[in-house]
């Protein structure tokens, strides 16, 4: 799977550490940035991730801050892009069986590394279910 993955700086160790774990399974990973912990603005390396999946350069997205909470707002306002905000195992396998979520953001300071890590192996195993809840997530892309 070819796989986006930006943070800003309060994301940026989670983002190494997934990025070498998504490049280990097999996945190519386009890291959109940043590149170390000097301070940045979240959504100059968040958007070119929604921006590429929604344009099809990638099948899924990885994005991260402090809480991900600013990086999924972010990632939903580009159209086409379904961003679930995860913080247990729960939350990152609905996102993708209930919502079919192809960005997934994750808060560093809210997690272990081993929780992000996990969360991440959840949402790319998880599959959409589809039925009921395909028809409402087609319409809210149109």
């Amino acid at each position: 799977m070819k796989i986006a993955i930006g943070s800003d700086h309060a994301g940026f160790r989670y983002k190494e550490a997934i990025r070498q774990f998504l490049t280990g399974l097999g996945h190519e990973v386009v890291d959109k940035g940043t590149d170390s912990e000097a301070p940045v603005d979240y959504p100059r390396f968040i958007r070119p991730v929604a921006e590429a999946v929604a344009a099809g350069e990638v099948e899924r997205g990885v994005v991260l801050g402090g809480s991900g909470n600013g990086e999924a707002m972010t990632a939903n306002r580009v159209k086409g892009v379904r961003c679930a905000l995860c913080w247990n195992e729960e939350s990152a396998r609905l996102g993708r069986q209930h919502n079919d979520a192809n960005v997934i953001s994750l808060g560093q300071r809210m997690m272990t590394e081993e929780m992000a890590l996990r969360l991440v192996q959840i949402w790319l195993d998880t599959p959409f279910e589809g039925g009921r809840h395909l028809m409402r997530i087609q319409e809210l892309d149109e």
